[in-house]
């Protein structure tokens, strides 16, 4: 593979902190609100007082949108109201996601209005969102406690993105101008170890159970969440690699994953494995090049297709684990953790020979002979009632990185351990990727494909007797298949 400094120049430097109004830290996530809506202001009149720099930004196509997570907020969601709270969640996403979108055409419009960003996009957006917001606590309040204060989750505000113009494949930076950018890589040699883990008690269950399902040669795709957004299509808006269950769709119930076929070698775990695809910015025009999830909302490029995938399944270092309930749902880290901020985030992004030194808010460039990889380490407690829950979170949790132990109440399960390995070589940073093209994930459009947004869904359909063939081997020191 070929290797190149991750090095920018001082001119480049310059423009990334003229247009964010900061100088870029190593490794910190930009997060200022640079250009707020005119109902957040109390003036009615921010985009007066806005700068000719700030207009210029957002012109520029340096500006993305930051809206609360609502669905984050939800605690309880009666049974009769899922259903409908799960699309309205849905229909938020797709408004930032075509705001998001119309930001980025209106570079002529914003140039010759400054007001032009709040009232022709950013207003509109706001009230779908209390029309949206206000008919999710209807639903819940039918059969529930109707939840207070969400009308206070409606308004957005437009962020520094820390992207810049360069010389990409399409003249922009990365995929269709929104990400990613020099300023999201960093060689991996330069980082130091971080990796900790906790001591193993005497007690400790130390097996591992590995189940081969494939590197999703046979390509099945789509831009579907059927955790978050069940009966939306492209309820995700990006496109996701599947292995195991080979009937993951966004309409897929428990019943259609229990009759499905699966990628598994062992045909006892017909469970579904999924995160978005990896792409590589070379101009490829891929199937989906046009269509929603793919090129119609910025994700271009080639996709990489893993070279290899690791799924195994680890213990506690506390004690013994119990079977997971089949149809348990997880999904860790977060796919909006750009403009969410990092409290669910969990990516973790390293290069063979350096899994010492993981990282999260970058992409590695990984030397010569080296190959990228991405480690999503799932949840290993859970509430021992829910197999999902109304934020789709709070039925299960991360063990205490110190001690290994799982909060009061909860039960620790098998430890999903997911390794994605690619080939891919290293990006040239010194010139935008124009010699050798970037890579990035897949992702909401308005994420700009910043590497903190990596993630991983996980659905549980074990049958009964390999769950527990895999319970036993972990809780005895084993490994097994």
């Amino acid at each position: 593979m070929r290797h190149h400094t991750p090095k920018r120049s001082k001119s480049t430097n310059r423009a990334i902190a003229a247009i964010a109004g900061l100088a870029l830290g190593a490794g910190g996530l930009i997060s200022i609100n640079m250009y707020a809506s005119a109902d957040e202001s109390g003036t009615g009149n921010s985009t007066k007082r806005s700068s000719t720099g700030r207009t210029q930004a957002l012109a520029a196509g340096t500006a993305t949108i930051s809206c609360p997570d609502v669905g984050a907020k939800l605690t309880s969601v009666p049974n009769q109201a899922r259903a409908q709270v799960d699309k309205e969640l849905a229909l938020l996403d797709g408004q930032v996601a075509e705001a998001y979108q119309r930001l980025q055409n209106s570079a002529q419009a914003i140039q010759k209005d400054s007001s032009f960003a709040d009232n022709a996009i950013m207003g509109p957006l706001k009230d779908k969102r209390v029309a949206t917001i206000d008919r999710i606590a209807i639903a819940i309040g039918r059969t529930g406690t109707r939840p207070q204060g969400l009308d206070s989750l409606a308004a957005c505000t437009l962020r520094a993105s820390g992207n810049q113009q360069g010389t990409g494949q399409d003249g922009n930076s990365g995929q269709s101008g929104n990400g990613p950018v020099a300023a999201d890589f960093v060689d991996i040699t330069t980082v130091q170890p971080n990796v900790r883990n906790p001591r193993k008690t005497r007690g400790a269950s130390r097996g591992v159970f590995t189940t081969q399902c494939g590197v999703n040669a046979n390509k099945l795709y789509n831009s579907d969440n059927v955790i978050v957004a069940p009966g939306v299509g492209n309820g995700a808006h990006h496109t996701h690699d599947y292995v195991g269950n080979q009937g993951n769709n966004a309409f897929a119930g428990n019943e259609e994953f229990a009759a499905a076929g699966t990628s598994c070698r062992n045909k006892g775990d017909k469970s579904t494995y999924y995160w978005p695809v990896l792409r590589l910015q070379d101009g490829t025009q891929e199937f989906d090049a046009g269509k929603p999830g793919g090129g119609a909302e910025g994700n271009t490029g080639r996709i990489l297709t893993a070279s290899r995938v690791t799924l195994n399944f680890v213990g506690s270092p506390r004690g013994r684990v119990v079977a997971m309930p089949r149809f348990l749902r997880i999904i860790t880290g977060d796919a909006k953790a750009f403009t969410n901020g990092t409290a669910n985030a969990n990516a973790s992004w390293s290069c063979t020979g350096f899994e010492n030194r993981q990282l999260t808010d970058k992409y590695p460039v990984c030397p010569e002979g080296s190959s990228l990889v991405r480690t999503s380490k799932f949840q290993s407690c859970w509430d021992g009632r829910d197999v999902d829950s109304a934020n789709h979170r709070s039925h299960v949790a991360f063990a205490d990185p110190r001690t290994g132990s799982c909060p009061n109440g909860f039960k620790a399960i098998p430890q999903l351990v997911q390794r994605l390995v690619y080939d891919v070589d290293a990006p040239s940073l010194n010139d935008n990727g124009a010699s050798s093209p970037f890579y990035a994930v897949d992702g909401f459009p308005e994420q700009m494909h910043k590497p903190i947004t990596d993630h991983g869904d996980f659905i549980n359909v074990f049958d009964e007797t390999l769950m527990n063939r895999m319970v036993q081997c972990i809780n005895t020191g084993r490994k097994c298949r």
